[in-house]
């Protein structure tokens, strides 16, 4: 028998593998200043890509005085106790009232944050005998939550209906056999690509086949639609989501997040939830500040506007020079380019320290080896000049990228490493 550490000390992982040359700088940077498009890294001026603040709510002062207001009246611990204890609040329900109100379900129930709350929904919702069919490219939270799963898993390829209906049918006779139901996942946009989820296809297959459909619309949220009230509201399917879930970190610039459904659906939910039955109650502070974001989601049109001017001129700008951004069809913007990872360090420096651009960079084992990832984030607080900034710059680090000025670059970090 071996020491259960030993693989800690033999193998860290293939991103734990690169910590000393990157911690602190490429993983767990530190973007300093006021949440806004242009922020402080290590001393320096820099445009901000990597700030899911889609409606520049963060550092809004209306919000911040909300929310000042609110921590000074409630403190950073009311209520105390879990929901079905001792720390439910009319302010808890008006918030659940009028988050199901906003997104056209019957009923919501408040979350305590959102990778956590996704898990135990879907630990919820299905038992040993239950099949799940899923996204491959889901986000890591549902990947998580399907482990927990005792009962089988399909999962099709990324956003592919003929691959999705085949894995229904696989699902439907092992459903037959063991008296089971089948769980649908998918996202309304999917955070890497920017691709939305085929939601409008994914519910006619019910007219084929029996199943529920759960969606994690955390990038949809607040973004597309309408009203903003998501992917479901964007492609018209909106009724045809069974159980539907946002988190407050992306548009509302908040911590927490919610479900939503026909009303049956959510009380179960709410009596079988473990990470909210044994956690504490959203504090007081969090549910005021939601109230006042929603509000002005609701009433703020211009915001989700700006938001999709920046989008569209960054979105077209790359496009117009040559860049490939995939197939997005949302804000989440994706630049891929192709290089190794110590490639994609010496690139990423180069853009932070010499033409101030800060945006999050996504390699291997998330994509494909060979693959660099840059995912731009707009938001309402970017401007036009941000936007022609990046662009120049961008064009000058493909430039040093296809010349091999970054390979030669990481030369010095591969020798450091011994490899």
């Amino acid at each position: 028998m071996r020491d259960l550490f030993d693989k800690i000390y033999k193998d860290k992982g293939p991103l734990g593998k690169w910590a000393a040359h990157a911690e602190g700088y490429f993983v767990f940077p530190k973007l300093e200043g006021e949440i806004s498009n242009r922020m402080k890294f290590q001393g320096k001026d820099v445009i901000t890509w990597s700030i899911n603040d889609y409606l520049g709510l963060a550092n809004h002062p209306e919000v911040r005085k909300v929310d000042a207001e609110a921590a000074a009246q409630y403190g950073s611990a009311y209520p105390m106790g879990a929901r079905m204890m001792s720390g439910h609040t009319e302010l808890h329900e008006q918030l659940q009232n009028e988050l199901a109100e906003f997104v056209s379900k019957e009923s919501a129930y408040l979350l305590n944050f959102g990778y956590q709350g996704i898990m135990s929904t879907i630990d919820a919702l299905v038992g040993k005998d239950d099949v799940i069919v899923y996204d491959v490219d889901t986000h890591a939270c549902i990947i998580d939550g399907v482990r927990l799963h005792p009962g089988k898993r399909f999962t099709y390829m990324h956003n592919d209906i003929e691959s999705l209906e085949k894995n229904l049918q696989r699902a439907t006779k092992m459903a037959e056999t063991t008296g089971g139901g089948i769980l649908v996942i998918s996202e309304g946009v999917f955070g890497m690509r920017g691709e939305q989820g085929r939601l409008k296809e994914i519910v006619a297959l019910k007219q084929k086949y029996n199943f529920r459909f759960l969606v994690d619309d955390a990038h949809g949220f607040g973004t597309l639609g309408k009203t903003g009230a998501g992917a479901g509201e964007e492609q018209g399917v909106q009724d045809d989501i069974d159980v539907y879930f946002a988190t407050f970190a992306k548009s509302l610039a908040s911590t927490g997040a919610f479900i939503a459904g026909d009303k049956e659906i959510v009380d179960y939910l709410k009596y079988n939830l473990r990470s909210q039955m044994f956690a504490k109650s959203l504090q007081m502070q969090l549910v005021v500040g939601a109230l006042k974001r929603l509000d002005m989601l609701r009433s703020m049109p211009e915001l989700k506007n700006k938001l999709w001017e920046n989008t569209n001129a960054l979105q077209s700008g790359l496009k117009s020079r040559g860049f490939d951004i995939g197939t997005t069809q949302s804000c989440v913007t994706p630049v891929y380019l192709n290089g190794s990872i110590p490639e994609a360090m010496a690139l990423v420096k180069d853009l932070r320290e010499n033409h101030g651009i800060f945006c999050s960079i996504v390699v291997y084992p998330v994509i494909p080896k060979g693959l660099i990832l840059l995912r731009l984030i707009p938001t309402a607080t970017h401007t036009l000049e941000d936007v022609e900034l990046t662009l120049n710059a961008f064009e000058a680090i493909r430039e040093r990228l296809e010349n091999g000025t970054y390979k030669r670059m990481s030369a010095s970090i591969m020798a450091a490493m011994g490899e």
